[in-house]
């Protein structure tokens, strides 16, 4: 019988058969303090008020008789379930380093054991709900990340590694959201290179999070602020291609085209006025070609469509290659 995130029916199974005697029996001496008083007692009687300290939410009294069965039978078969049942019960307590601690030495010793996978998912989640806020650090989120991925690699067809998953998808999104909160400070502080660094990691390293398109639209403001417009270009036509309908995009669009239009103006116009055809030089004009004219003539003329003809309804047809571009495509 494996073990559950919320093994119920076993901690009821194992105090319903093997216990209902020694309900009223404890180990001597109290259980809030930090060290058990030692008095031989038989494995059961210690799993039995572990088990029933379990039931009624008092994680940490559990967990000291779940490692008082290893002290006094290390060499029993419940030894081995004690251990993670400890782990299991620091982990409610919110105990995490003491969870992870003991996961590891399950980890280590029990290679084999049925319920490994189970010891591996719950170390991840010992990392994974200490997650902070993005302002500060991520080093548990990163340890997290870590964890789970392990936990999919290993047990991929597992309910543990299908959870596993989901949880991963959070996490790349925490720490992409932690990559943007860096970003928009250099940002705000003119920071141009160091911001437009942090947003591409985001779109590099997390393609597949909800801070994409405001990384790409934050690469706009920065390369403009720059002005780059030819790379702001490109982002802002990653952000449409992608993500179209977004409304970073359409700020992103806003700035490209306010951008160009400044640079057109700034431009200075050309002195040099075109020579009229007529006053070319006769070695500028070009030459007739009678075999291409030929070639030319001898094929059939397009559709009337697409010469942008009249049709009998009386609507025109836009030729070929003058219809108007989406407005996203400026570029």
């Amino acid at each position: 019988m494996g073990l559950r995130l919320i093994p119920c029916s076993f901690r009821r199974g194992v105090a319903a058969s093997l216990f209902a005697v020694i309900a009223a029996t404890a180990l001597v001496g109290c259980a809030g303090d930090k060290e058990l008083e030692y008095k031989e007692q038989s494995v059961y009687e210690i799993y039995s008020q572990a088990v029933l300290y379990l039931e009624d939410d008092r994680y940490t009294d559990a967990a000291k008789y779940f490692d008082e069965v290893e002290r006094q039978h290390p060499y029993s078969v419940w030894a081995t379930t004690a251990k993670l049942m400890s782990a299991y019960a620091h982990y409610h307590a919110s105990q995490y380093d003491e969870a992870v601690t003991r996961l590891d030495r399950f980890i280590a010793v029990h290679p084999g054991n049925r319920d490994i996978a189970y010891a591996y998912y719950l170390k991840a989640l010992c990392y994974y709900e200490q997650i902070a806020d993005v302002r500060r650090d991520q080093d548990e989120t990163r340890k997290a990340l870590d964890a789970l991925q392990d936990v999919v690699t290993r047990f991929p067809s597992t309910p543990y590694g299908r959870d596993a998953r989901l949880k991963i998808d959070l996490t790349r999104d925490h720490l992409a959201g932690k990559e943007m909160d860096i970003g928009r400070y250099y940002l705000t502080s003119r920071h141009y290179l160091a911001a437009i660094n942090r947003f591409k990691s985001v779109v590099d390293t997390y393609s597949t999070t909800t801070h994409v398109p405001e990384a790409l639209h934050r690469m706009v403001e920065a390369y403009t602020a720059l002005g780059l417009v030819d790379e702001a270009r490109k982002s802002a036509a990653v952000l449409g291609y992608n993500y179209p309908s977004s409304e970073w995009y359409k700020d992103s669009y806003g700035l490209a085209d306010a951008s160009l239009k400044r640079l057109a103006s700034a431009k200075p116009e050309s002195t040099i006025a075109p020579v009229p055809p007529e006053t070319s030089p006769a070695s500028a004009l070009p030459t007739s070609n009678p075999a291409a004219e030929t070639e030319k003539l001898s094929q059939p003329p397009p559709p009337p469509d697409a010469m942008g003809q009249e049709k009998k309804d009386g609507s025109t047809v836009i030729p070929i290659g003058k219809k108007k571009k989406p407005w996203y495509q400026f570029w």
